[in-house]
């Protein structure tokens, strides 16, 4: 009996091997277990953050989509979350709705489709989850509030899932409210009420992808919104949650998180959360905004995304620390496996988390990451220690007669500055059911009984270019696969290729802004539509565009150069933009507001310029001031 005591207090006291300090971790799943994975995800959108991907040649277009979704290869990833484009600028960007207008329907705007399919066809088993971050105006009549029309905007939510079946066979499994803005319960319950109308009573509901409360709160007081949300979806949580999401007994998801530039602290803030978001928070799904850092750097949040793909021009992209660190959780364990309830930190600083199938198989995910070495951009992370120490790990229960675990580890090595990542290692042999590990510090480790892990690869790409300095695009694509047109990023309002009979002149095919109406906008749009090419840069250069305004009373157009601000900053740009209205007059302005004026004058006196009509305009920007060049009508 003696023994036995002995044998439990040594469970949960440090003990001491020689001189070094060691602490026993128990897994076991005697006593029952935590609650049921959901997955590893990225989210494309939330502002356009995809957009460059759809450009890329083959073969490397597919190579990028692979290092994301192919299982056993890269990240593997179990979620991709899409934006369900409103018209409006999210962040980035601007993405195309399904519904300009409440008379249209058009279900292959944007490029979230073909990622949809693309990561569908390299993992069917991928879940897919909506959420719309702004809405086209007609939805809100005019007001930036939806839920003033609880029912068009369900009606609206509800044909975006509908098409994606339809027109392209994707089972949307999740769909969310607005992105980080307040929720209203009547719309939710006319959400569900909806859904269910339509034969998608299968899709869940998730809320509120903003904070904790006080959506949580709300369902443990109204029982018909609770029986609505099946998830509450938290953003930037920090790890951490409150008592009343845990009360409510609902799936607890970091809906979006990360949010960090991939270099090897990000990567670093990215291994700490996808298992202290289990450990303190309980939460079993973690979604990384973004999925792929495929967007003009010099827009906001530049290189936030799990791998960075930014040069279709070129073929370059690069595979990110973040891939790997994802891949030490996505490849070795399945939405569906559960957590081992003991789980928790290592007592000289890290976490560890376990999960099973079930049926006998077992992964181990260890991190070890410092402070400096894992701050997220958001929340702020309070101080805490992490050592070097040594960590036995007793299997008890079904595990107990486990013989070899498969080991994989990265390690960051920030002080030599020669990580490694996801290396295999040599499989660990288990006495007794017991191993043990020496851990650095900054370091993640696998342990586990699945034997398909694999670090995928593919050659490498072409090396980094700049935007070339020569570039040159007519519209003339007869048939084309994306509504956009290459490497033009839309940051207010939406350009889409559209073939011009009506009146086309010298021109049939054209790129053309459709929006009429002022989005329900979820960040400042500018009042002024723009889309812009090319990264910022400095330089002599000359921008030529042939313009036609449809309107010969109102309106103008502009074309720039030097822009030094897009996505949700785009309102403040400035730069050297040349404004033609159509009323005949011109302004050269050093803003988006037209407030800063260069010059300014009569376009008809100066250029002989025709009001309706197709007409070149041309802007130089030289040195350090702009030269105006004269716009002309054709022939």
């Amino acid at each position: 009996m003696a023994q036995t005591v002995l044998a439990v207090i040594a469970v949960y006291l440090n003990i001491f091997v020689g001189f070094c300090f060691s602490q026993i971790y128990i897994l076991d799943d005697a006593g029952g277990l935590g609650r049921v994975f959901d997955g590893i995800g990225g989210l494309s959108g939330g502002g356009a953050t995809s957009r460059l991907l759809v450009n890329y040649e083959e073969p490397y277009r597919s190579h990028i989509l692979d290092y994301l979704f192919k299982p056993n290869f890269g990240a593997s990833l179990h979620m991709l979350k899409v934006e369900i484009g409103g018209d409006a600028q999210t962040t980035d960007g601007t993405e195309p709705s399904h519904m300009h207008y409440d008379n249209d329907e058009n279900y292959f705007r944007g490029y979230e489709w073909w990622l949809m399919k693309e990561a569908k066809k390299r993992n069917p088993n991928i879940t897919l989850i909506g959420l719309p971050w702004a809405f086209p105006g007609w939805v809100g009549h005019g007001k930036n509030w939806p839920y003033d029309f609880p029912d068009i905007t369900a009606a609206y939510v509800v044909k975006w899932i509908l098409g994606a079946k339809q027109y392209h066979d994707l089972e949307i499994q999740y769909i969310g409210i607005w992105n980080e803005r307040s929720y209203d319960s009547k719309y939710i319950k006319l959400l569900r009420y909806t859904l269910d109308k339509n034969g998608l009573d299968r899709v869940r509901i998730i809320a509120s992808d903003y904070l904790w409360e006080p959506i949580a709160p709300s369902l443990l007081l109204d029982p018909e919104l609770s029986r609505a949300v099946d998830v509450i979806g938290a953003h930037y949580p920090g790890t951490t949650t409150v008592t009343e999401a845990l009360k409510t007994n609902k799936k607890l998801w970091s809906s979006e998180d990360y949010s960090t530039f991939n270099d090897e602290v990000g990567g670093g803030c990215w291994a700490r959360i996808l298992n202290q978001n289990y450990v303190n928070g309980h939460m079993t799904a973690t979604i990384s905004w973004n999925l792929v850092a495929s967007y003009y750097e010099e827009l906001p949040f530049g290189r936030d995304g799990l791998m960075t793909a930014k040069e279709p021009w070129s073929g370059s992209y690069v595979v990110e620390s973040p891939i790997w660190i994802t891949a030490h959780t996505t490849q070795f364990a399945q939405p569906g496996w559960t957590y081992l309830d003991t789980v928790g930190h290592l007592a000289k600083g890290g976490s560890f988390v376990a999960l099973t199938d079930g049926r006998g198989n077992l992964t181990v995910v260890i991190e070890t990451m410092t402070h400096d070495h894992s701050v997220c951009i958001r929340p702020p992370l309070p101080p805490f220690n992490v050592t070097s120490q040594k960590a036995i790990f007793q299997l008890k229960g079904s595990f107990a007669s486990i013989k070899e675990l498969q080991v994989w580890r990265s390690q960051f090595n920030f002080k030599t500055k020669q990580p490694s990542f996801f290396e295999k290692l040599t499989p660990l042999k288990l006495l007794d059911g017991s191993f043990t590990l020496n851990l650095a510090e900054d370091e993640v480790y696998t342990l586990t009984t699945i034997t398909t892990g694999r670090k995928g690869s593919h050659p490498d790409p072409p090396p980094s270019a700049c935007f070339p300095k020569v570039y040159k695009d007519d519209f003339h694509v007869r048939t084309p696969p994306f509504s956009e047109a290459p490497n033009f990023a839309d940051q207010t309002g939406v350009f889409e290729y559209y073939i011009n009979l009506t009146d086309p002149g010298p021109h049939i095919f054209t790129l053309r802004q459709v929006v009429t109406q002022r989005p329900v906008t979820w960040t400042s749009d500018a009042d002024q539509t723009i889309s812009v090419i090319g990264d910022y840069q400095w330089q002599n250069l000359t921008v030529t565009c042939d313009v036609y305004m449809e309107s010969a009373k109102t309106g103008g157009v502009f074309i720039a150069a030097r822009v030094d601000k897009g996505g949700q900053s785009v309102r403040t740009a400035k730069g050297v933009f040349f404004w033609v209205f159509a009323d005949g007059t011109y302004k050269v302005t050093n803003d988006l507001d037209i407030k800063d004026i260069l010059d300014s004058g009569l376009e008809g006196s100066r250029f002989g310029f025709l009001r309706r009509g197709w007409t070149i305009a041309l802007l130089k920007a030289s040195g350090t001031e702009p030269v105006l060049k004269h716009s002309q009508k054709h022939p």
